[in-house]
Order: structure tokens, then C-alpha cells, then sequence
């Protein structure tokens, strides 16, 4: 140590195996002494750092013998500078934990002048200047949104006779047409292509945004949206609002519309990352070669659905080997490249997009509300891109060459119920979507997680019960099983597992249980300790138990 020899025994010291026991903590340590006979006063400063490394400084103050008050002011002093560089260093080892944190700021983005929220998580990128969009969502280096390489970094002013799709997340109104004025016609008008202004609301903690759109003189409304996300989870939180900004009665529903990338991965092969930007660099998301043959959405249909098979064909052939509700009730969409509308009148209040190939899963919630009306009676729609199937003739089926139809895209669109707004009045709609991974089987969704290979309990002859299943999870923690008898008693709890969003969980354990349980729930505790609710609950038995 600089200064310091082992002749000063009277000097402060800390034995090695402290500083080995937490290579975290810094601090520092002060030593005062005498020097020769001139009554010189010495200073020593020494601070232990992160890897254990050490740093000082030595101040010789040279004070007369004889002052013994001006002797202790001095110490006072030095030991009142030793404090201070300690409040620094700390402050320095503390500042750098932007990781932990949310951030919002300005990047570009395929040439777009965009708007970045991120954590250690997530990354949002938003348009405000094309119709508010966000354009893009990866998590953990994926990106899950088709974004039209036709128009890419550029933006053109709205155009009521063309359609110009950037891809991207976005709002909508319904209904949809062009039968009166209480029909949206679409296309590229103020509300698909105005700009929106944007303005930052918070950051740290807690990131949030505000999109505000032009008033749409045609239709009526202005909407407002606001996306938050948290520094310790991956969700994302949206806030819709649409104002009736005309001096009469309006009828609309609000629509969130997300097109999802269904190009096969990395078949276009990667592009160059550009300095300075929030592009990564890989393989632009729609500008693939080929579509994903393993690519897939799921929905719960209503019990009491007023379709006919529990789904409606609005738009494609009523005859779709791509579309299946399965023994579970899910509604299932297997992408094909061809043009088809489907809606579902669901309640379950969710939406699931599973890219099997990737092993990526994105969930899209909503609050089904039973008393009110929505639009067609559908809270769900979902939209394959491809060509048309039409009949000539001679009613002889053909697809069409439409260009548009070439991009390969999933739309996943979530409905409000029908808003009736007088003069100045607004209506809201919050949804939320819960990035995660995924994996070759699908069961559905909670409030922890997905189901990838639902959960088996099975008692074991040692007393043990063996644990498998597969997940994924919203939220990174831990998992934790709760046991109960037959009664319903609470038997008590064991951890089994840690978890995070970015990885697939495969369990396949033993774990000897607290007194003779004849069932368990399989909870997610996240990283502060709040209890995110049961992935799944079942019966242990012996043998083949689900």
C-alpha cells in the first residue's frame, strides 16, 4: 500500500479477507501520525474498489509542534475531506445504473426520425410523424413487426385514394366502409397518416409517452395515446383516447391494429447496421424471401359465441384449412399467404402471436366489457396478407396479382366496444402486451406467463413429486410451488426455480412437499417479491396426471 510501511504500526488497517468478502462495497479510510521531529502531520486516503484494487493519496501537513488546538482542527479537517471523497465515489459507482432504468430518446430508424422507449428489456420505436405509429417492438434481439420495406424512411402526406402502409402498430376506427358516414373509409387519411405530436411524460422508473393526432374533419375524432413501460418488466402499456371534436352526436369504436412480421426468419439475409442508429442491422423485418410455415395466432372462443363455429369469415373463403378451433376452445390461425378476415367475438380478454420457428410469443390483452356493444359483435379480428382467392367465370378460383398482397404480415386487431360521444366528449381503451418465448406446443395464457407443455405432477414412491412443464413467463423472478390437501388446506410452500422473460422455462424436477398434498399451484413471485399469479394448477397423482 502507497505511504504506508509496517513500521507504522499504530496506523489504521483492514485485514484482506474483509475487502475479498465484498468486492461491491468502496470505501475509504483515514490514518493520522506524526512525522519526525518537525511534528509534520500526514494524511492517508486509500479506497477499495469494485475487482478489489486499491487507489490513494497521502497529504503531509506540516503543523508546529506546540499547537495542539490547531493539531486537532487539522484532524477534524482531513477526516471531513475523507467523508466527502467517500459521498464522490459512491456517487460515482451509483450514476451508471441507467441499465436499470427507463429511457426515452430521439434515434433514427430506417431513415425515420423516431422516438426510442426502452429498458433492459424491451425496445419501442415510434413514428410520431406516420399516424403515431410504433413501428417496431424487439425483445431480447427480436423484432416482432412487419415494417413494409417499400416504404421505409419515408412519409407521405395522407391521400384519401391510396393506401400507403407502413406496417407498425396503429389505431383504427369501426365500422369500416363506405355505406354512409357513420362508416370509416380507410385508406390513407388523417387519422392512418396525419402526423401526431409527440411529448415526453416521464422517465426513469416509469417511461411514458404522448401521441396526440390532428382532429379527422371527415370522421369527427382526434385520438390520443399514450404507451408506458417499466424499467423491471418487459410489459407494455396502451392508453387510447378518441375525442368527438364535432358539435353533434358520434358512434365509434376504437381499433388497435398490429401487423406482425410472417416472413420466414433471415431469409432475406442481413444489412449493415448504420452508425448512430436504432436499426440493428439484421434482416429488415418484412423483406423476406419467404413466408414462416410455423407461424401462428390463438384466441379463446366464447362458450356462448353468437357466430356460427364460433368464428366468423368476413372476408376469404369460408373454407380454410388454416383456421381450426381446437378441442380446448382456442381459435386457431396457421399464416398462409392468402387474403382472409376473421372475426371472433371472444371474452377471455386475450390474444396470443406464436412464431414457432423463432420461438417467439407476443400476448395482447383487453378488458372485455359483457354489458356493451361491439363493432359486428366482434372483440378480435385477425388478417392474413396475401393474394385474393376470386372466381372467373367459369367459376374457376384464382389468386390475385395485387402487389400489396405480396408482403408477409399477420394483422392481430383488438376492438372497443361501440362509444356514443356527444359534443367534446372522449371514450378510452387500454390494452397491454406481454413480450416472451415460446416453443413448439401452445396451451394458453395467465396472468404469469404462457403455456408452452401444461404442467404434470406426479407423486413418487419416495415421497417426492416430480414436476415438468414448459413456459413462458412475463415477468422475471422465481418460481414457487403452493401445495394443499384434500380439503383445500393451504400445506405450504417451496421455491423451485428462478426465471426471466428472455428464456424459456423447462422444468423437470423433484421436490419433497410439506405434509401429503393432493394438489399444487405453480406460482411466479417476480424480483420484488409481488406474487404475479399461478401459471397453472393441477391434481398430483401417480402416472400420466395433467
Amino acid at each position: 500500500m502507497t505511504g504506508l510501511t509496517a513500521a507504522h504500526h499504530r496506523e489504521s488497517g483492514i485485514a484482506q479477507i474483509m475487502l475479498d468478502a465484498n468486492r461491491n462495497l468502496s470505501f475509504y479510510w483515514v490514518s493520522f501520525r506524526l512525522v519526525g521531529r518537525a511534528g509534520s502531520f500526514k494524511y492517508s486516503s486509500q479506497s477499495v474498489l469494485d475487482h478489489g484494487f486499491l487507489k490513494g493519496a497521502i497529504m503531509t501537513l506540516h503543523v508546529p509542534r506546540g499547537n495542539l488546538l490547531l493539531r486537532l482542527a487539522m484532524s477534524f479537517l482531513v477526516a471531513a475531506i475523507g467523508l466527502t471523497m467517500t459521498a464522490v465515489e459512491a456517487d460515482s459507482q451509483t450514476s451508471p445504473t441507467k441499465s436499470a432504468e427507463c429511457r426515452v430518446e430521439a434515434v433514427d430508424y430506417k431513415a425515420w426520425h423516431a422516438q426510442q422507449l426502452s429498458n433492459r428489456w424491451v425496445q419501442l420505436i415510434v413514428v410520431p410523424q406516420n399516424g403515431g405509429r410504433l413501428m417496431q417492438v424487439s425483445f431480447a434481439g427480436h423484432s416482432y413487426l412487419f415494417v413494409n420495406p417499400r416504404f421505409e424512411g419515408k412519409y407521405l402526406p395522407p391521400n384519401s385514394g391510396q393506401w400507403f402502409n407502413y406496417g407498425g402498430d396503429k389505431l383504427w376506427l369501426l365500422p369500416e366502409g363506405n355505406n354512409d358516414e357513420q362508416h370509416w373509409v380507410g385508406d390513407s387519411d388523417v387519422l392512418d397518416d396525419g402526423p401526431f405530436s409527440f411529448r415526453k411524460l416521464s422517465e426513469g422508473q416509469h417511461c411514458e409517452i404522448e401521441l396526440t393526432g390532428p382532429a379527422d374533419p371527415q370522421t369527427g375524432i382526434q385520438f390520443v395515446r399514450t404507451i408506458r413501460l417499466d424499467a423491471d418488466t418487459p410489459r407494455i402499456h396502451f392508453h387510447a383516447s378518441m375525442k368527438n371534436v364535432t358539435g353533434h352526436t358520434l358512434e365509434w369504436s376504437m381499433q388497435s391494429v398490429s401487423q406482425y412480421d410472417a416472413g420466414e426468419p433471415n431469409s432475406s439475409g442481413p444489412s449493415s447496421p448504420k452508425p448512430g442508429s436504432a436499426d440493428p442491422g439484421s434482416a429488415s423485418p418484412g423483406s423476406s424471401a419467404h413466408f414462416n410455415h410455423d407461424f401462428w395466432t390463438f384466441t379463446p372462443t366464447s362458450a356462448t359465441s353468437r357466430y356460427l363455429n364460433r368464428y366468423h369469415v368476413r372476408f376469404g373463403p369460408a373454407e380454410n384449412s388454416a383456421v381450426s378451433v381446437r378441442d380446448d376452445g382456442l381459435f386457431a390461425v396457421h399464416y398462409v399467404h392468402m387474403a382472409a378476415e376473421l372475426w371472433l367475438d371472444s371474452t377471455a380478454g386475450w390474444l396470443a402471436v406464436v412464431d414457432g420457428s423463432s420461438r417467439y410469443a407476443m400476448v395482447e390483452r383487453f378488458q372485455y366489457e359483457e354489458s356493451k356493444t361491439y363493432p359486428g359483435k366482434a372483440s378480435v379480428i385477425f388478417w392474413t396478407n396475401g393474394p385474393e382467392l376470386r372466381l372467373n367465370r367459369d367459376g374457376i378460383p384464382s389468386l390475385s396479382a395485387d402487389g400489396d398482397a405480396s408482403p408477409y404480415y399477420l394483422e392481430a386487431e383488438i376492438n372497443s366496444p361501440m362509444c356514443r360521444l356527444r359534443p367534446g366528449e372522449s371514450c378510452d381503451f387500454e390494452t397491454e402486451w406481454s413480450p416472451t418465448r415460446a416453443g413448439n406446443e401452445f396451451h394458453g395464457v395467465t396472468d404469469a406467463g404462457i403455456l408452452i407443455r401444461p404442467l404434470r405432477a406426479t407423486g413418487l414412491d419416495n415421497g417426492k413429486v416430480k414436476l415438468s412443464g414448459s413456459f413462458g413467463v412475463f415477468f422475471s423472478g422465481h418460481l414457487v410451488a403452493h401445495f394443499y390437501d384434500d380439503h383445500g388446506r393451504a400445506l405450504g410452500s417451496l421455491p423451485i426455480m428462478n426465471v426471466n422473460p428472455e428464456e424459456p422455462v423447462s422444468l423437470e424436477t423433484e421436490t419433497l412437499p410439506p405434509g401429503k398434498p393432493s394438489r399444487l399451484s405453480l406460482h411466479l413471485e417476480d424480483e420484488q417479491g409481488v406474487d404475479r399469479g399461478s401459471l397453472q394448477e393441477v391434481r398430483i397423482g401417480t402416472g400420466d396426471n395433467r
